[in-house]
């Protein structure tokens, strides 16, 4: 027989029609039915085909009963009935059973093709079954001259196609101390080759205040412990080398005493490092600039080759005009003193407190301390999504963080989202399985078959159920 299906398009998010699986059929003439269909509204089922009676035997004494059946399980459901009867059936058919006999009655042999259509209320149990037809062959009285046979026309399912997937969140590695930092870069001035800080001169108590205010509110605040204080001292690079490294060196000697007497550090939390000339500084503000003669000039003071010595004479020798620019306007800035001040945050285990932290200062938990708080919450909370997103908001470049954070959006269909986080999650198994999750829900199914199936091989073992639905569902294959 040759039957054409309608199958109704689904979604992983909704389904508004049958998903039609052909099934094989019997004992009804080749080209008998077309057009199958069975499609739901919201209350009623609607059931349509097409009924060609030219291929039915034209034998005058003969009639085909066609009744379509739902099943589902031990429910059914008969609908009107189909006769298609040769031409004494058909006027003996008239007269015993008159205008309304309960049954559509066709003449065999006919060319009009009759399109069949029933609506029934929609009952629960017909989300899922298949429409059948059971098909009998009369003669002459009445007498059946073959067993009635049933025909299977197609299977349907409206039942939701809802992916879903069970997260897992993945627990982030603890850190074993929360060291964290705060930097900073000073512009001390000094008298043109003195080493000793003289805190009312030119703009130093301005620059001296910056440093104490970046200091205190790291000393000051109870839940941190200052382990180390670095200044690093730098020299422009005019003049012979070893002057100034001595004024590199010295200057950054008297400024880690000026800090070190302002809080009685211990001598072990102060750390100097000086650097002579700062040729990398200067490179860095040429590229930036438009001074006439750039790349050569950069090419001099880029030449690792040359002696700070040599390449500063050649600056000299080679673009005095240029030389006097940079003195004025750029050598000033080489002239710094970079702090770093190193500290540790204590733990916190408090739920409660946690919650607290974050509010104010979330800079100061560990990922697996914003963990401990979001176990605690209904993921499906807005404060869950919240703990999310200050994860990643705090730790933007960790993979973990990212990883959650994707998950969270997928959860909550906020799919761009996800994927700006799924290119920091890196690729682990969890990360492939989250991203063939999206993939499904966007209707990208053969990528999301592509994941699902590497994140099975790691070891993921709800991507296999995952592939199944897809299967089933008839979006993959």
């Amino acid at each position: 027989m040759n039957k054409i299906f309608t199958t109704i398009a689904a979604s992983v998010l909704a389904v508004s029609g049958a998903a039609a699986k052909e099934v094989p059929s019997s004992q009804l003439p080749e080209g008998a039915l077309s057009d199958v269909a069975v499609e739901r509204s919201t209350s009623t089922l609607l059931v349509s085909m097409k009924v060609h009676p030219e291929v039915f035997s034209k034998k005058w004494n003969r009639e085909v009963w066609l009744r379509p059946v739902l099943v589902s399980g031990a429910d059914s459901l008969w609908l009107e009935p189909v006769v298609i009867a040769g031409r004494t059936r058909y006027y003996q058919n008239l007269r015993a059973d008159g205008s309304t006999p309960g049954y559509v009655m066709l003449r065999s042999g006919s060319e009009d093709t009759y399109d069949y259509s029933v609506n029934v209320p929609f009952d629960s149990w017909m989300e899922k079954g298949e429409l059948e037809m059971v098909s009998e062959i009369d003669g002459c009285c009445g007498d059946g001259l073959a067993d009635p046979a049933d025909n299977d026309l197609m299977a349907f399912d409206f039942r939701e196609k809802v992916l879903k997937p069970m997260f897992a969140y993945v627990k982030p590695m603890g850190e074993i101390e929360k060291l964290r930092h705060v930097e900073g870069k000073a512009y001390i001035d000094f008298p043109v080759n003195k080493t000793v800080i003289y805190p009312d001169y030119r703009s130093n108590p301005k620059e001296l205040a910056e440093i104490k205010r970046t200091i205190d509110e790291v000393r000051n605040d109870k839940d941190v412990n200052i382990i180390s204080l670095t200044i690093k001292g730098f020299a422009s690079p005019e003049g012979p080398y070893a002057n100034n490294e001595r004024l590199a060196k010295g200057r950054t000697e008297a400024l880690i005493k000026y800090v070190g007497d302002l809080y009685s550090f211990p001598k072990s939390v102060l750390r100097t490092e000086w650097e002579a000339e700062d040729w990398n500084g200067l490179a860095e503000r040429l590229r930036n600039s438009n001074i006439d003669n750039k790349d050569a000039i950069l090419a001099i003071a880029t030449d690792g080759n040359l002696a700070p010595d040599v390449r500063d004479a050649e600056l000299k020798k080679r673009f005095p005009e240029q030389y006097a620019f940079m003195l004025a306007n750029i050598y000033p800035a080489l002239r710094h003193s970079d702090y770093t001040v190193n500290y540790v945050i204590r733990n916190f285990t408090d739920v409660a407190e946690i919650a607290e932290v974050m509010k104010t200062a979330p800079q100061k938990l560990s990922l697996e301390e914003l963990f401990i708080y979001a176990q605690s919450l209904d993921k499906d909370s807005p404060e869950f999504r919240e703990v999310m997103e200050v994860a990643v908001r705090m730790y933007p470049d960790d993979a973990v963080a990212n990883l959650n954070a994707a998950t969270t959006a997928v959860d909550h269909g906020e799919y761009d989202l996800a994927r700006g986080y799924l290119k920091k999650a890196g690729d682990s198994s969890e990360a492939l399985y989250t991203a063939g999750v999206l993939e499904a829900k966007t209707g990208n199914y053969a990528k999301a078959k592509e994941l699902l199936e590497k994140a099975s091989r790691g070891g993921i073992k709800d991507a296999d159920r995952l592939i199944a639905d897809l299967i089933d569902w008839g979006f993959i294959n």
